[in-house]
């Protein structure tokens, strides 16, 4: 696994945050905020795309959200014990990205280029960059002919999706490895403005550390962040055959929408549903939820109450968290976000306390994990992401050998 997230860049740093309830959030750097509402958002600390790619690539050509994907891809293979310099990877081995927001800022950078200087100044590389494909195909030139790119765009569940549509190849026969993930860099003056406008940026711009709250009474909104997290996937038997560090194995995936606008959270119940049916689990045999939760008063509730809904008297004893009150909301990388901290938390047997959740919703009264760790025996993870447009996917892992 590879992560560069706001809250830590790399495994050890993302999860030390993680256990120690430290916030990623803070003002915009990524350009002048000045004016408005919303000041503040998750930004990749000290990111030099040179320290990950070679020079001759021109990294500084790619789109950001395409620099951090190719970056945490280098970190996931390392961390897969593969040889960066003498890549031994089956052919096909399909790299499946997800994207929400898409090249937003180079998109914006030609647009501005047109408007304010001449319609022939836009970069030469602006199409090759801004298209939707494009973080896929550069990992996909990087381990050669053997890579076959796709890309997933379904809003803030693309990520979670493209994972389970790799894990698909896999358990299919089409495929023995492959590369996936989520990735997405919206802190853009346009994307920013935009989410400001839908009321989903958080405005405590005075203490951005705290401004997002899953689940806490005070919380006003959740906080747009940015990121990638890659997943290296392997057929088991191939996996253990190379001595791997397997973290987990996936069992099962559901995705659903909204049954209609009137019951927000409705494709959340039918797709946690489905995703238990896929692996052959009942409620019993989930031993901890990992929220969508991303620090927005309705999206919260709407959660909580189809987990009660589903759940039903075993909903209170089920530990629950959300760990975007760390990371923030980084849409496509979200769900792998949450994927990674899942694999985590099976390998030391610790939940994450919820950052900043420090006085529990009365509408979110489950068990949520506040203020600490919690050592528990954590063999199966419900993983639920929820995207603009009421779709909603969820993913059920566990460690390998508890079925």
């Amino acid at each position: 696994m590879g992560v560069l997230a706001p809250n830590g860049t790399g495994l050890k740093a993302f999860w030390d945050s993680l256990l120690g309830a430290r916030s990623g959030i803070g003002p915009i750097t990524l350009f002048d905020a000045t004016g408005y509402k919303s000041r503040i958002a998750g930004e990749v600390k000290g990111f030099d795309p040179l320290d990950y790619i070679d020079a001759e690539l021109k990294p500084k050509r790619m789109a950001r959200h395409t620099q951090l994907a190719y970056a945490a891809t280098m970190m996931a293979l390392k961390d897969a014990g593969m040889d960066l310099n003498n890549l031994d990877l089956p052919s096909p081995t399909p790299v499946v990205m997800g994207v929400s927001m898409n090249a937003m800022d180079v998109v914006e950078r030609a647009f501005h280029a047109v408007q304010n200087i001449s319609p022939n100044r836009a970069a030469p590389t602006t199409s090759a960059a801004s298209i939707p494909q494009a973080a896929a195909n550069v990992i996909a030139d990087k381990l050669g002919s053997c890579a076959n790119a796709a890309t997933v765009s379904s809003a803030c569940p693309s990520g979670l999706d493209a994972i389970a549509d790799a894990a698909d190849m896999i358990r299919s026969g089409e495929a023995e490895l492959a590369i996936c993930g989520g990735t997405d860099a919206p802190i853009t003056p346009l994307v920013m403005a935009s989410f400001i406008a839908s009321g989903l940026s958080s405005e405590r711009n005075s203490d951005p550390e705290r401004a997002s709250r899953p689940f806490d009474v005070d919380r006003d909104s959740g906080v747009i962040s940015e990121g990638a997290a890659v997943l290296i996937l392997e057929n088991l038997e191939r996996a253990e055959a190379r001595g791997a560090r397997i973290y987990m194995e996936i069992s099962g995936y559901g995705k659903q929408r909204d049954r209609n606008h009137d019951e927000p959270g409705s494709g959340l119940e039918d797709s946690m549903k489905i995703a238990l049916a896929n692996a052959g689990w009942t409620l019993d045999d989930v031993d901890y939820i990992s929220a969508y939760g991303p620090g927005h008063p309705v999206l919260d509730t709407a959660e909580i109450t189809v987990v009660k809904r589903l759940f039903g008297a075993r909903a209170n004893t089920v530990p629950i968290n959300s760990i975007k009150g760390a990371t923030g909301n980084a849409l496509a990388a979200g769900g792998p976000f949450q994927v990674v901290a899942s694999g985590l938390t099976i390998r030391d047997q610790l939940i994450p306390p919820t950052t900043n959740c420090d006085e529990l919703d009365p509408t979110c009264d489950l068990d949520v994990v506040q203020w600490k760790p919690r050592s528990a025996k954590i063999d199966h993870v419900l993983i639920n992401v929820r995207g603009l447009g009421g779709g909603a996917s969820t993913m059920v892992v566990n460690r390998v050998g508890a079925r």
